[in-house]
């Protein structure tokens, strides 16, 4: 007995010391945050690509602006396609947002957003090699936002939309994608949802289940859960062994308050969802879904702790648990750790098992455009899941291990190759290439960056804050 206490004192000890740890490592980035983009004034800058010296007696300002480039231009008004060889369009992509849905921040505008935006973009060039920049909009109407996007993409070979509040982000992604010839992607959506998915597929392998047999519930049916349910069905879950929880409840074939919902708001889907999963009809809220649940995926907008300790107890055994609002959670990894879960995945980066949409949209859009593909599908968003899965199987996987890390440039590399083959077996690709020069051509432009990066801190004209 005495010996049961003292472990119990002991485990509690350090729990709490964790949970301090957590709290104080929180705190921490809070404040390193705001002191280095006011030291940085940002995250990233545009510079010269090419050789800046005299070149065969032309120089500089000669060939790249007057009177050189004008040849350029004729060049690409005898064929439009040039524009892609002859500028930066086939490695530019914009990240554009108004602000309206900005991490758990929620509506906080343009000006506000703006230090994601940059920050989503250094993502783009350090991980992707890609020339992006942020563009935040002023405003609030999604026929607007569609065509100010429209009328920018001369300049671009991609465009990511970024932070956009729901329903406006379902309805811009599918108007731009259905009417654009280049690649459009919300990654609050797409993003969010192939990493989750990574995660499940590996997740599931070191739990010893199957897909086919788990039960799932999904709480939140915002963006990123919309775009999850579009995957995880097609990658074999059941979707009788679906259980879905929204505001107002556990969806189910009876709920007749989203029967007619407006389509564009997104209750067309949900209605379709309610009458196909949930077999046993089940109603309520989160308590009753969980129980016997052998996966949790939570992407809600309801606060901290809303899901509560003891409903996560009534889960399977060795279940799973993806608290993914970030960047605060439904419920503390250390409060589902207590609980029983056996794999915790957050999409917080100061935790094990981040689900980082990070880990995706770099290498898809790195793919996209080396490839010139025209869209991005749902075959090749399903693709980078199973690249970024398969990577870390290859490297290992345990319960806190299944997923890799943003400092792993191999699995960018493997997973931009995986998706460009994808593309170009779908012919969606107007330059298509085996994968040995695929391979050569990804590995090219990540590495340039960096290697620049590199020499720019050598060099101290990138300073180190001290």
């Amino acid at each position: 007995m005495i010996y049961r206490y003292l472990n119990a004192v002991h485990l509690q000890f350090l729990q709490e010391s964790v949970i301090k740890m957590g709290k104080d490592r929180k705190k921490k980035i809070d404040e390193m945050s705001a002191v280095l983009h006011k030291f940085y004034h940002g995250d990233t800058m545009v510079i010269p690509r090419c050789w800046t010296k005299t070149i065969d007696g032309v120089n500089l300002f000669e060939w790249a602006y007057t009177p050189g480039v004008a040849e350029a231009c004729r060049e690409i008004i005898k064929d439009q396609a040039k524009v892609y060889d002859l500028t930066d369009k086939s490695n530019r992509v914009l990240i554009i947002s108004n602000g309206t849905r900005v991490l758990g921040l929620g509506d906080i505008g343009p000006w506000a957003g703006e230090p994601v935006m940059e920050g989503k973009a250094l993502i783009f060039n350090f991980l992707g090699g890609i020339d992006a920049m942020s563009l935040s909009l002023k405003t609030k109407d999604p026929d607007e936002f569609i065509n100010i996007v429209k009328n920018i993409t001369p300049s671009v070979g991609g465009i990511n939309l970024e932070d956009i509040k729901k329903p406006d982000c379902f309805y811009i992604l599918n108007k731009l994608h259905n009417e654009l010839e280049i690649p459009i992607w919300h990654d609050d959506q797409q993003g969010t949802a192939a990493v989750t998915l990574a995660a499940i597929i590996n997740g599931l392998k070191v739990v010893g289940k199957k897909i086919e047999e788990a039960r799932f519930v999904i709480i939140g049916l915002g963006a990123a859960n919309t775009a999850l349910m579009r995957m995880l069905i097609p990658a074999g879950a059941k979707p009788g062994n679906i259980i879905i929880v929204d505001s107002r409840g556990i969806l189910h074939r009876d709920r007749f308050d989203i029967k007619n919902g407006n389509p564009r708001n997104g209750e067309e889907e949900k209605w379709q969802y309610a009458k196909i999963t949930n077999l046993k009809c089940l109603s309520g809220n989160a308590d009753k879904a969980l129980r016997g649940a052998d996966i949790a995926v939570s992407y809600s907008a309801a606060k901290e702790n809303s899901v509560n300790s003891k409903w996560v107890k009534k889960m399977a055994s060795r279940a799973i648990f993806i608290a993914g609002e970030n960047p605060v959670p439904s419920i503390w990894p250390e409060d589902l750790r207590r609980s029983g879960v056996e794999i915790v995945c957050t999409g917080r980066g100061d935790y094990p098992n981040q689900c980082n949409n990070s880990l995706i949209f770099p290498a898809v859009f790195r793919c996209a455009l080396d490839v010139r593909a025209s869209k991005i599908t749902m075959e090749m968003t399903v693709a980078a899941s199973k690249a970024v899965a398969e990577y870390q199987e290859k490297k290992g996987l345990c319960p806190k291990r299944i997923l890799p890390s943003m400092n792993e440039v191999g699995v960018f590399i493997e997973e931009a190759v995986f998706v460009g083959m994808k593309a170009i077996e779908q012919g969606i690709a107007q330059k298509p290439m085996n994968e040995e020069k695929l391979r050569k051509t990804v590995e090219s432009k990540i590495s340039l960056v960096r290697n620049i990066i590199k020499s720019l801190m050598k060099e101290k004209l990138i300073k180190k804050y001290k």
